[in-house]
């Protein structure tokens, strides 16, 4: 689940504990990232990293034309440029309860929405997934199991905090075809076209800034006959339940925010984003409109939550 000025695409280079290059990759894994077939923690180790300082001079949005000068960062309008560092600020600030916070905020019901994105999802033994956004690694542990030692997943986030407490989670668990990327979904520029079964983003999508344009991408890097699959908040199907849903986010979330994270505006801005994300149906013509075929959606606890699906045909 997630994480400027002259950085367009994250700056990559060979990895000197390794000559080994993930085939799906453009360039090799960047340097300092460590990968989980080369480094595992012993039970008395230190561990293998710390988290390093955040950065907030993230690539730009690919800007490609489809994202004005301002876009909606909440119920804020901002500069389309300064959405990814004020994004990447939030997930910095809940990055070490997030996941704490997941359970607290759904009354865990989230377990059984990503375990229902997994069970579309179609993944076989020996398969390459792509999880964007990927967070603290929920999904690419699954996927890491599922797919098998001849299989290869690929953690990608925009945000370093984010990725730092993935990569260290999944290193312990001991996944061992796991690589850590830190990418943009709006351009997946370090991943070449064709390279993945499988793609997956779970809620990250509301986040990106050009969503058009992070669809395409997602669509270039798979494989003819590859899936999407996005988990992703949406829009309540009943009305009563849908005030309902309001009062929750923007009273309970905020309070729960402050309490465990010491960080209110952060889900404030959380039950904001959720407001503004494309409904399923939109998000559906938008899926279809990168290119996607046979796309279709599932409403989970009465819309809250819907895993939408596409295929690269």
């Amino acid at each position: 689940m997630s994480n400027e000025n002259q950085q367009p695409t994250p700056e990559v280079e060979q990895n000197p504990s390794s000559d080994k290059v993930s085939p799906f990759l453009n360039t090799p894994l960047p340097q300092g990232t460590p990968q989980g077939q080369q480094q595992s923690l012993q039970p008395d180790a230190a561990p293998t990293s710390t988290a390093s300082i955040p950065k907030y001079n993230l690539p730009r949005g690919a800007n490609t034309g489809n994202v004005g000068a301002t876009t909606h960062f909440g119920y804020q309008t901002v500069s389309s440029d300064d959405k990814a560092q004020k994004v990447a600020e939030v997930f910095h600030s809940v990055a070490s309860k997030y996941d704490i916070m997941n359970d607290l905020m759904s009354f865990g019901i989230h377990r059984l929405w990503k375990r229902f994105a997994i069970n579309m999802s179609g993944v076989r033994r020996g398969q390459h997934v792509l999880d964007i956004a990927g967070g603290t690694g929920d999904l690419a542990k699954v996927f890491s199991r599922e797919v098998g030692p001849q299989g290869h997943v690929v953690l990608s986030d925009i945000n370093e905090s984010m990725l730092n407490v993935g990569r260290d989670r999944l290193i312990d668990a001991g996944c061992t075809n796991v690589d850590f990327v830190l990418a943009n979904a709006e351009t997946l520029e370090p991943f070449a076209d064709n390279s993945f079964d499988l793609v997956t983003i779970s809620f990250g999508l509301r986040n990106v800034t050009d969503k058009d344009a992070a669809l395409q991408a997602m669509y270039r890097v798979l494989k003819p006959g590859g899936r999407l699959l996005i988990l992703e908040f949406s829009k309540p199907v009943f009305e009563p339940f849908s005030k309902l849903y309001d009062l929750y986010s923007f009273t309970a979330l905020p309070i729960m925010g402050k309490l465990v994270a010491n960080d209110s505006e952060s889900y404030k801005y959380l039950a904001e984003s959720i407001r503004m994300h494309p409904d399923q149906r939109t998000l559906k013509g938008m899926m279809e409109n990168a290119g996607f075929q046979s796309c279709d959606y599932h409403n989970l606890t009465g819309g809250i939550v819907a895993v939408h699906r596409g295929f690269k045909l």
